[in-house]
C-alpha cells in the first residue's frame, strides 16, 4: 500500500465527511462517562531467577484492562456529527496509570453519511480489525492476562493517526496515516494502513495491512485475515497474522520490535536476531447458560529468519476460560493457559527465568459502567 495513495484518500474522506453541513445549524450534545473495574488473582509457575518458582499475585486487570473514558458527542446538524474520546487506562490493584500514556486514547473528529473522519491517539487498524471480526471471545474481545494475538498488533495503537472508516451495508474499511514526527524513541511512529471486512448473517471476514517505520530506517509490516461465524450460541473464529522486518534495525529498533514480540501478557518470547513472525489462531465459544459462556482457544507461532538458527523456532498457546455474569454489568471469570516454546534453543519466555513453557490460572470480577 502507497503512504502517498493513504494520505491522498484521507484527505479526500476529510471533504466527504464534512461537506454534506458545512452550514448546518448545531444541534444537541451529549458526554458520557464509561470505564471497566477489573482486578484477577494470577497464580504462575516457572517464574525468577532459573524458572524454579512459582507467583501468585493480584494483578490490574486480568479479563479487561481497567479503564475509564470520556465519550463526547455533538449533533451539528445535516447528519454530520462531532465526536471526541478520552481513555486512560489503570491498574486495580495499584490504582496507578497501566502504560507510561495517561491517555491511551485521546482523539476528535468528524461522523456523517459517508463515514467517520478521526485523528489523535487511537486504535490501529490491525487492532480494529481482529477484535471487531474475529476476535478470540465474543463477550470480550481478549484476555487481558494472556493475549497471545494482540503481540502481532504493532502496539494496537498510534499516535499523531488520521483515520477514516466508513461503513455500507455489511461492508466497512478503514485507512490510517500516522505522522513521522521523527521521535528517536520510536513512540510517534509513521504508519499506514487499512483493512476490510465483511459481516452478515452470523458470518464475519476480513483482511489488513499496516506498516511501522521505526526510527533507525528499518520497518515492520504487518497482515492479517481471519473470520468468525456465530449460530446462537456458538462462536467459531479462525485467523492469521504475520510481522515481516525490514532492512537493519539498530538498538533503538530493535527494543521496540522486543517490546511488541514480548511480555508474558501478549505471549510473547524473545526475538533474538529473527525478522519475522507468524501466528494462527482457532477457538471456539459456547453459551451454556444465559449466564454462563466458556470459550477454547489456540495459537501456534513460528519465528524465522534469524541467522542463528538457535533464534528461530515455534511457540503453542492454549487458554480456556469459563465466565459467568451475576447481571450485565458484573461477572467473575475463571482461566486456564499454557505455553510452550519448541525448537530455538535461545528463545525463552523471558530472560530472568529463561522458561521455556508456563502455566497460568486466574480467577478474577469485572464490572462495566
Amino acid at each position: 500500500m502507497q503512504k502517498s495513495f493513504v494520505k491522498n484518500a484521507i484527505a479526500l474522506a476529510a471533504l466527504v465527511v464534512a461537506t454534506p453541513a458545512v452550514f448546518a445549524q448545531q444541534g444537541t450534545s451529549s458526554v458520557q462517562l464509561y470505564g471497566i473495574v477489573d482486578a484477577a488473582v494470577r497464580h504462575t509457575n516457572n517464574e525468577g531467577v532459573g524458572g524454579n518458582s512459582s507467583l501468585t499475585k493480584m494483578i490490574g486487570g486480568g479479563m479487561s484492562q481497567s479503564r475509564w473514558g470520556i465519550n463526547v458527542t455533538e449533533d451539528l446538524g445535516g447528519g454530520l456529527k462531532a465526536i471526541a474520546n478520552l481513555e486512560n487506562r489503570f491498574l486495580t490493584d495499584s490504582g496507578s496509570t497501566a502504560t507510561a500514556n495517561y491517555w491511551q486514547q485521546s482523539w476528535l473528529g468528524l461522523q456523517g453519511g459517508m463515514g467517520r473522519l478521526t485523528m489523535g491517539r487511537q486504535y490501529n487498524v490491525l487492532f480494529d480489525l481482529v477484535t471487531s471480526t474475529y476476535s478470540s471471545f465474543p463477550y470480550s474481545p481478549y484476555m487481558e492476562a494472556y493475549k497471545p494475538e494482540i503481540g502481532m498488533s504493532l502496539g494496537a495503537r498510534a499516535n499523531n493517526m488520521l483515520k477514516y472508516t466508513a461503513e455500507f451495508g455489511a461492508v466497512r474499511g478503514a485507512l490510517q496515516y500516522s505522522f513521522d514526527e521523527k521521535d528517536v524513541s520510536g513512540a510517534s511512529a509513521k504508519t499506514a494502513g487499512g483493512y476490510l471486512r465483511y459481516s452478515a448473517n452470523g458470518i464475519s471476514a476480513g483482511v489488513g495491512y499496516q506498516n511501522y517505520d521505526l526510527p533507525q530506517n528499518a520497518k515492520v509490516d504487518a497482515w492479517t485475515l481471519g473470520g468468525s461465524y456465530r449460530m446462537n450460541a456458538l462462536y467459531f473464529n479462525l485467523g492469521y497474522g504475520v510481522n515481516k522486518l525490514k532492512g537493519t534495525p539498530g538498538p533503538v529498533d530493535s527494543a521496540i520490535v522486543g517490546g511488541m514480540w514480548g511480555g508474558d501478557t501478549n505471549g510473547g518470547f524473545t526475538r533474538g536476531a529473527a525478522d519475522k513472525r507468524q501466528m494462527a489462531k482457532i477457538g471456539f465459544g459456547y453459551q451454556v447458560t444465559p449466564q454462563l459462556n466458556a470459550g477454547l482457544h489456540y495459537y501456534h507461532a513460528k519465528q524465522s529468519g534469524s541467522p542463528v538458527a538457535a533464534d528461530n523456532g515455534k511457540a503453542n498457546f492454549i487458554v480456556a476460560v469459563a465466565d459467568y455474569a451475576f447481571s450485565k454489568r458484573t461477572d467473575a471469570y475463571f482461566g486456564v493457559d499454557y505455553t510452550k516454546i519448541k525448537g530455538g534453543t535461545n528463545i525463552v519466555l523471558d530472560p530472568t527465568s529463561r522458561a521455556r513453557d508456563r502455566t497460568g490460572i486466574t480467577a478474577g470480577l469485572r464490572h462495566r459502567f
